[in-house]
C-alpha cells in the first residue's frame, strides 16, 4: 500500500453495517452449521495469499519473498483501459514474466489482479455488452496463455459505484459481471483457472442498490477476498480502526463495518464460509491529533479522537501531492499527503522497534473491541491506527475458528521481517 495513486482500496459511503454485542454472539447467528476443523479443507485447503505490487518491485525483490509461507501470490495490477482488447500491466510484461517464473519455481500459484483503485475505470464498459464480454474474455485468456498464469483475481473497485471518481458505471454492473464470469468459465482456458475476486465488506449491489444474491458467483469463483481495511481514514469523522476485526461492541456512531459484519453480510447473501478469504492490511493511516485531544489525563490514547484537517505525511514511500488519473489533486480526496504507514514504515518512523513493539516514549493503545492497535508520538502529534502482530494473530484465530478459507494480505512488501505474516499463520494454524 505504498503508492496511493494506485491504491487498491477505499471505504465506500454505503458500507456502514450494524450488529450485536460480541464476536461470538454475532457469528453464531451467521450460520448454524458446524465447522469441521478436522476436514480435508481445514488441513489442506487454506489460502495464504498476498498481492505483490508491480510498480515498486525494489521494495520486495522477488528473490526476497518468503515464498514458502504463501499458497497464492497475486501480481498487482493489470489495469483496464479504454480498449477492451488491452490491459495495462504495472511494471510491464517482462516483470510479470519474472513474477510468474519465481512463483512457479516455489510451487506457489501465480495470479494477476485486474483492476485496482486506479485500474477499474473501464470495468463497467468491458463487461457492459455481450460483444465486449466476449472480447474481454479473449483479452484475459490471451494474457493467461502468454504468461502461463494459474489464475485471475478481479479487483473491481467497484461495481455500480464511481470508485476513484471517474469510473464508467452502470446499474447493471453486477449482473453483467456475473454474465462475464460465466462466459470466462465456459472458455477452455477459463475452465481450468483459479478465479478470485477482491470485494468490499458488503456484497456487490444489484440494480436496485440492494445486496446481490452471491450464490451464483460462488459457483464460478474459487474464493472472494473481502477487503477488510481502509474502513477509517482521513475521510472519517474521527480516528478509527483501519481494519477492525469487530465493531459491533463500539458505540453505534462508530460502527463502520468489520470482519464480523462482513462475514454476516456475505454469508447471508450466499457466499459459503469456506470461500470467504479475509483481506488483511499490513499498514495503517496517520492523523494529526493535538495532545489535549489525543491523550487522557493518565497519558493513555483516547478512543475515536478528533483530528486536524492537515494530513501528516506517512512513511518514506508516501506518494504525496499530485494529480490522479481522474485529474483530481493527489492524496486521499485531494488532501496532499496520503498518510499511509506500512508496517515497516512504523519501524522506520520510530514508532516501533525492530520486533514490532512500541518504542519508549511512544504511546500505545490496543482496542479490545476492534482488536487493533494505535500509536501516538506526542512530540509530532501524529497518531497511526494500524495492525500489529497481536491483531494479526487475532485475525488468524478468527479465520480458523469460523472456518474461513484463509487470508489475503495487502501487500507482500508492507511487512517487516515477516512479523505480521508469521503471526497470522500462527493464529490461523498454518
Amino acid at each position: 500500500m505504498v503508492d496511493l495513486v494506485v491504491l487498491c482500496m477505499v471505504v465506500l459511503p454505503f458500507l456502514a453495517v450494524t450488529g450485536s454485542a460480541s464476536v461470538l454472539e454475532d457469528l453464531d447467528t451467521v450460520s448454524s452449521e458446524v465447522v469441521d476443523l478436522n476436514s480435508n479443507f481445514a488441513k489442506h485447503g487454506k489460502v495464504a495469499a498476498a498481492w505483490w505490487a508491480g510498480w515498486h518491485p525494489d521494495l520486495l525483490p522477488l528473490d526476497k519473498v518468503s515464498w514458502k509461507k504463501y499458497t497464492h501470490m497475486t501480481y498487482a495490477f493489470a489495469e483496464t483501459t479504454p480498449s477492451v482488447d488491452e490491459l495495462s500491466i504495472s511494471g510491464g510484461e517482462e516483470l510479470l514474466a519474472k513474477f510468474v517464473s519465481a512463483a512457479k519455481k516455489h510451487k506457489v500459484k501465480a495470479l494477476i489482479s485486474i483492476g485496482g483503485w486506479t485500474g477499474s475505470r473501464f470495468f463497467s464498459t468491458a463487461v457492459g455488452s455481450a460483444a465486449n464480454r466476449t472480447a474481454f474474455v479473449k483479452t484475459i485468456t490471451n494474457l493467461v496463455k502468454k504468461h502461463k498464469l494459474d489464475g485471475i483475481d478481479f479487483d473491481w473497485e467497484y461495481p455500480n459505484h464511481p470508485g476513484i471518481g471517474c469510473n464508467t458505471i452502470s446499474k447493471q454492473d453486477t449482473p453483467n459481471f456475473l454474465s462475464f464470469l460465466r462466459e470466462l468459465r465456459a472458455h477452455h482456458i477459463g475452465r481450468r483457472l483459479i478465479l478470485t475476486a477482491a470485494a468490499p465488506i458488503t456484497p456487490w449491489p444489484d440494480p436496485n442498490d440492494e445486496p446481490s444474491d452471491i450464490s451464483p458467483f460462488a459457483k464460478l469463483l474459487d474464493y472472494i477476498a473481502i477487503m477488510n481495511y481502509d474502513l477509517w481514514g482521513s475521510w472519517s469523522p474521527a480516528v478509527g480502526p483501519n481494519a477492525p476485526l469487530n465493531d459491533t461492541c463500539a458505540p453505534p456512531q462508530y460502527q463502520q463495518g468489520s470482519a464480523v459484519s462482513a462475514v454476516q453480510a456475505w454469508t447471508s447473501a450466499g457466499l459459503p464460509r469456506n470461500q470467504f478469504v479475509l483481506g488483511v492490511g499490513a499498514y495503517g493511516h496517520s492523523f494529526l491529533v493535538a495532545n489535549s485531544v489525543a491523550l487522557t489525563d493518565q497519558g493513555t490514547i483516547t478512543a475515536y479522537p478528533q483530528f486536524e484537517p492537515k494530513q501528516p505525511r506517512g512513511d518514506s514511500s508516501d506518494s504525496g501531492s499530485g494529480v490522479d488519473v481522474c485529474g483530481a489533486a493527489g492524496g486521499w480526496g485531494g488532501i496532499g499527503w496520503g498518510g499511509t504507514f506500512n508496517f515497516w514504515g512504523l519501524v522506520e518512523g520510530k514508532f516501533l522497534d525492530e520486533k514490532g513493539q512500541p518504542l519508549q516514549g511512544i504511546h500505545y493503545r490496543y482496542d479490545e473491541c476492534s482488536q487493533t492497535p494505535y500509536v501516538y508520538n506526542h512530540t509530532s502529534q501524529v497518531m497511526v491506527s494500524f495492525d500489529d502482530a497481536k491483531s494479526f494473530k487475532a485475525k488468524g484465530e478468527f479465520i480458523k475458528n469460523y472456518g474461513l478459507r484463509g487470508y489475503a494480505m495487502w501487500e507482500a512488501a508492507s511487512d517487516h521481517n515477516d512479523i505480521l505474516i508469521d503471526s497470522i499463520r500462527k493464529g490461523g494454524g498454518y
